[in-house]
């Protein structure tokens, strides 16, 4: 039997998410179609839908290279539209496992964090 998957949203990844969304509100009453945060928006609810069916979708980022600041045994990647990135850990125990999404980030953000320097 397959556990079920929980995908949960917590600390800068929540905010982001609920600034994006408040964003598409303002945009949708400006009558705006298919903009850039749209996109980015839909992305983050796919790629949240692929890892509800398998927790291991993204990519597992090497144990050395976690930030510290994530306090995590396991750090997955995820690639969003327009070089957006989603960083998330599994949990899990007997009945669940859950996918916490620690956070939504640009892809300069992401590269500052891990130290990625531009060739």
């Amino acid at each position: 039997m397959k556990k079920p998957v929980k995908v949960i949203l917590l600390g800068e990844a929540d905010i982001e998410y609920k600034k994006l969304n408040k964003v598409i509100s303002n945009q949708i009453n400006e009558g705006k179609e298919n903009t850039e945060e749209m996109r980015l928006l839909k992305s983050i609810k796919q790629k949240s839908d692929l890892i509800k069916e398998n927790p291991f979708y993204g990519n597992n980022i090497e144990k050395r290279k976690i930030p510290k600041n994530y306090n995590v045994r396991n750090l997955w990647r995820v690639e969003l539209t327009g070089y957006w990135r989603m960083l998330y850990t599994i949990k899990g125990d007997q009945v669940e496992i859950l996918c916490f999404v620690l956070d939504i980030i640009s892809h300069k953000k992401y590269d500052k964090l891990f130290n990625y320097k531009k060739k």
